[in-house]
């Protein structure tokens, strides 16, 4: 019993540092890991998955917010759609097949690979449209030198959408759907890759926290697998958090492809195959 407890901390620590460097969040990685290294059901890893979430998001986004990565404003008025989708998503899951799960889950990570690719470099708008200006949803974030760069907001309909579909799979599978949200805020919205992470893993616990409403009532929660998952993954997204300023946007386009990539031709084969 002790070696398992071992293996998922070990687990968990590692899915929560990529989690938070990633603005992906710990689920996305520790879902795939239950499932194919601890050999669990795909529900229970779904369930267990959500908690750590929930504690992903607070470990990570407390360094984010003091460190000014994160832009409040948009995370708030963005989480009117996540919460929508997320309890929506956990609804369903209870009723899904498994398989289907499994594919949407190796479907949603080439999606996200696909938006990591075809976005190079951070598009620092000057310019915000009528809407996020009313809103106030400009923001500034330091550069290299430590000085304030500002920035301006885009397209918040078009990214209100994308976060609602970003609920839904959080939900359905167990993640806080950091890379739907990444890729709205980044790809959709122009927001600089490091701060649409920050606010990605600000968000993340929100929306799995409303899905984990819905699963514990469900009774789809296995305490003494949540619980060091949980533990773990808020450990990795400390570390995680601390090391994401320090990082080149390019390499960190580079790794989340590959690793994407990865989990969808594993879940994919999975969901084919039956097993």
């Amino acid at each position: 019993m002790l070696e398992i407890l071992i293996d998922l901390l070990a687990l968990a620590v590692g899915a929560g540092f990529i989690g938070a460097i990633s603005g992906l969040g710990g689920g996305v990685f520790i879902v795939p890991a239950l499932v194919i290294v601890a050999h669990m059901p795909m529900k229970v890893a779904v369930g267990a998955s959500l908690i750590s979430v929930v504690a992903t998001s607070a470990g990570a986004s407390v360094a984010f917010v003091r460190d000014g990565w994160t832009n409040l404003k948009v995370a708030m008025v963005l989480e009117c759609a996540t919460v929508t989708g997320a309890v929506i998503g956990a609804y369903l899951a209870g009723v899904v097949p498994t398989v289907v799960l499994e594919l949407l889950f190796a479907a949603m990570m080439l999606q996200s690979a696909y938006f990591t690719v075809t976005k190079r470099g951070d598009d620092i708008l000057t310019k915000g449209d009528p809407l996020a200006e009313h809103l106030e949803l400009a923001g500034e974030v330091p550069d290299l030198g430590g000085n304030l760069v500002h920035y301006e907001v885009v397209k918040v309909p078009q990214g209100g959408a994308l976060m609602v579909v970003a609920g839904l799979m959080s939900g359905l599978l167990g993640i806080g759907s950091g890379a739907l949200k990444v890729m709205a805020m980044d790809y959709i919205m122009h927001l600089p890759l490091k701060v649409s992470s920050a606010t990605s893993n600000f968000m993340i616990g929100v929306t799995a926290g409303a899905g984990a409403l819905v699963v514990l009532a469900r009774g789809d929660v296995a305490t003494t697998i949540a619980a060091p998952v949980a533990i773990g993954v808020t450990a990795g997204a400390l570390a995680g958090s601390r090391v994401l300023p320090h990082i080149k946007v390019e390499s960190l386009r580079t790794v989340f492809v590959i690793i994407l990539l990865l989990i969808a031709a594993e879940m994919g084969w999975r969901a084919l195959s039956g097993i």
